[in-house]
């Protein structure tokens, strides 16, 4: 359904190391980066599976989630956030743990949510700029 996502954020290298952190865990790494000498916002970087590249170049939809350096203050829209696969629990705790680690603040400690349905095991973070993101792993309750 979505071949590619981004988000603004007002640091490139300080959210770039963010992500690197708290997506390893879920098995994602990243893919592209652009600096400021190659994108005309001031540099631009993406997550996937390993060897995959972000459509053009790729498969469309993969590596789908990227970020993008903005000029000035970066605002997250209420009510928005990104949700990313875990393989199972032990990945949604390294992401959370990364996250804490790296500039992120807790939205959420790891734990099942039964009222998002049964084996719904997730945790909740927000990025240094204050996007709100989730990883899930569908498992067994």
């Amino acid at each position: 359904m979505i071949d590619h996502m981004s988000v603004g954020v007002s640091d490139l290298a300080r959210s770039v190391a963010f992500y690197d952190a708290v997506l390893a865990p879920l098995a994602y790494v990243r893919v592209r980066h652009y600096d400021a000498s190659e994108d005309p916002n001031g540099g631009a970087a993406c997550w996937g599976r390993p060897g995959e590249a972000p459509s053009p170049d790729g498969l469309p939809g993969a590596a789908a989630f990227w970020i993008q350096r903005r000029a000035g203050a970066v605002t997250p829209q209420p009510g928005c956030h990104f949700c990313f696969l875990a393989p199972d629990r032990e990945a949604v705790r390294g992401f959370h743990a990364a996250g804490l680690t790296h500039g992120g603040a807790d939205f959420g400690a790891p734990g099942l949510r039964a009222h998002y349905g049964e084996g719904y095991y997730a945790a909740f973070l927000t990025d240094p700029d204050g996007w709100r993101i989730e990883a899930v792993a569908y498992t067994a309750a």
